[in-house]
This record gives C-alpha cells, sequence and structure tokens, in this order.
C-alpha cells in the first residue's frame, strides 16, 4: 500500500469514527486496527490528533464546496436546489445515522484544538454564505442581505438541528418530517 493510500485509508475510516462517535471517541490505536498499520504509521502521517482533526475538516469542507458548486450550477429552481442540500445531511443519516462530520465536531467545541476549529468555522461559513446567496434570489439590497444572512444562519442550524434529532431517535423519517415542516412554515424555497 502506498504513502497516500495509507492516509487515504487513515482519513477514511477516522471520518467514520468522527461522524458516528465524534472527534473524542479518536483513537490512533483504533484507527491503526481498522486500517490494518501500526499506530506510528497513523503519526507519521498526521502527527497529532488536531492535525488529524483539520484535515478531516478541510476535506470536508472542500468535498462540500464541489457539491455546493454544482448544486448552484445544476439545479433549475431555488427550491430544487434546496431539496438538494437537505438531501446531503439525509445522506449521512442514510449511511449508518451519521453526523454531518462538522457539526458533530461543533458539538464538541470546547475540547477541540484550534486547527480543528478554524476548519470547522471555515465549513460553517462557507455554507451560510451558499445559503444567502440562494435566499437572495440576486438582491444586491443591503439591508435586505443582512436578513438574508440571518435567515440563512436559521436555515443552516435548523438542518443540523434536524438531523440531529433524527440521528437521536434513530429514524430518518424524523428528519423528513421536519424539514417539511420547515418548507410549510417558509422558512425554506
Amino acid at each position: 500500500m502506498s504513502a497516500a493510500d495509507t492516509r487515504e485509508n487513515i482519513m477514511s475510516a477516522a471520518r467514520k469514527t468522527v461522524q458516528a462517535r465524534g472527534y473524542n471517541a479518536l483513537s490512533f490505536r483504533d484507527l491503526a486496527a481498522e486500517v490494518g498499520i501500526k499506530s506510528a504509521s497513523v503519526h507519521y502521517h498526521f502527527p497529532t490528533k488536531g492535525d488529524l482533526g483539520a484535515a478531516l475538516a478541510r476535506r470536508y469542507s472542500e468535498d462540500g464546496s464541489g457539491f455546493l458548486a454544482a448544486i448552484k450550477t445544476g439545479s433549475k429552481s431555488a427550491r430544487a436546489a434546496m431539496q438538494q442540500y437537505t438531501d446531503i445531511f439525509r445522506s449521512a443519516l442514510v449511511d449508518d445515522n451519521r453526523m454531518c462530520l462538522c457539526g458533530i465536531m461543533s458539538a464538541e467545541h470546547d475540547d477541540l484544538p484550534e486547527e480543528v476549529r478554524v476548519e470547522i468555522n471555515r465549513f460553517n461559513q462557507m455554507n451560510i454564505a451558499w445559503l444567502s446567496e440562494l435566499l437572495a434570489g440576486g438582491s444586491n439590497d443591503a439591508r435586505q442581505l443582512k436578513q438574508v444572512r440571518n435567515r440563512a444562519l436559521a436555515v443552516f442550524a435548523a438542518i443540523e438541528g434536524a438531523q440531529l434529532i433524527a440521528r437521536g431517535q434513530g429514524d430518518i423519517a424524523v428528519y423528513d418530517q421536519i424539514i417539511e415542516g420547515y418548507r410549510q412554515a417558509g422558512l425554506f424555497p
């Protein structure tokens, strides 16, 4: 196995662990056993747990950015774009009742190294900016844009919260029900 393959396998195993049990559940020894390498090899690729956490959040943001760009160019309406957006969060639940990686790590904020917090904040800001653009519908009115940003923040928090509640109940139908309720209440397009 090449060094690049080993690094990717570590990242993949670590992502699944964090999405299922959180950042604090990351153990280099457990990751090494799962990947089939020695613990020292994990440390070779990621000298500290913070380095690994930051790399995970950075990759998650990069992947998310690609998804958001594809939604923006491929959706014919704000409603269709919002449906695709909420489906991204739904897909984590479908994948063995997992959470948004940055959402679950946000819950552990006080325990995170600064480099991980920076990457999580980048993910959050990217989502809020994307939602703001979607909800603004091309408007450039400064006062309206502030209101739109506040709404985007509420939408992002609502989706993360819906995912958390559905996960806690172990029922994806709860997520669907909450998202539809937000749509009916006018929070989403």
